[in-house]
């Protein structure tokens, strides 16, 4: 496999993304870049500047500010993956909340907000040997990818998993809460007017509803492998 391609794998919250993509990166000794992080990681510095009042994000001062946030990745030798940084700041366990959650969707709406980030994305790509999920990797930032994935499920399904992750976190969250959070970020992903959350044609669909992670990821591996040998 000297071959390197670029793998965009898109779809909906909590569906299993990040942890395929960064196992399918780990087995084909490629980079791995979660731009779902970026966003989160804008999302916190918002929270932080207390931008977000009664629910309401001000978009005008988040874009003036967009210059002050710079974020990074780095290779945690613990966790066999890439943390994201904030200013210098590793914030990985804090853009993971249900409170970043509920409102990484309006922050990525915002268009100058998609395009600084990118941009980013683009450039990391260059030398393709790239995993990258997110909601418009195939769309926008990689179209000429030579793999790309929509993963899906029931949206019960990905609340369940969410709602699990946070409790075992320690997070005091409902059930309820988590299904809601879900159900409006798929409407939020999905309806905005600047790089939609869609399902290409050319995008092999995966739905995990009920599938197991290690079902997922024999799926990903047959798939790119396949992809690396048409390239």
């Amino acid at each position: 496999m000297s071959k390197k391609i670029t793998i965009a794998i898109d779809g909906h919250s909590s569906t299993g993304k990040s942890t395929a993509a960064k196992q399918l990166a780990v087995k084909l000794k490629y980079v791995y870049v979660d731009t779902g992080a970026m966003y989160r990681a804008v999302s916190l510095y918002a929270l932080r500047e207390n931008l977000i009042v009664s629910g309401n994000l001000d978009s005008k001062k988040l874009v003036a500010s967009l210059s002050k946030i710079k974020i990074s990745f780095a290779y945690n030798k613990e966790t066999y993956s890439a943390d994201v940084y904030l200013n210098g700041e590793n914030i990985e366990k804090q853009i993971r909340t249900l409170e970043v959650s509920s409102i990484v969707s309006k922050v990525a709406e915002i268009s100058e907000v998609r395009a600084k980030l990118v941009e980013q994305q683009q450039a990391m790509g260059e030398e393709k040997g790239i995993v990258m999920d997110g909601r418009d990797i195939g769309s926008v930032v990689f179209p000429d990818a030579e793999l790309k994935v929509f993963m899906t499920a029931a949206p019960e399904v990905r609340a369940q998993r969410r709602y699990k992750e946070l409790v075992e976190r320690g997070d005091d969250v409902s059930l309820d809460d988590v299904l809601k959070n879900v159900v409006e970020r798929d409407r939020i992903d999905s309806s905005r007017e600047d790089s939609p959350l869609v399902q290409l044609p050319e995008a092999k669909l995966l739905d995990t509803s009920k599938m197991t992670r290690e079902e997922q990821f024999d799926l990903l591996v047959t798939w790119a492998e396949e992809a690396i040998e048409k390239a």
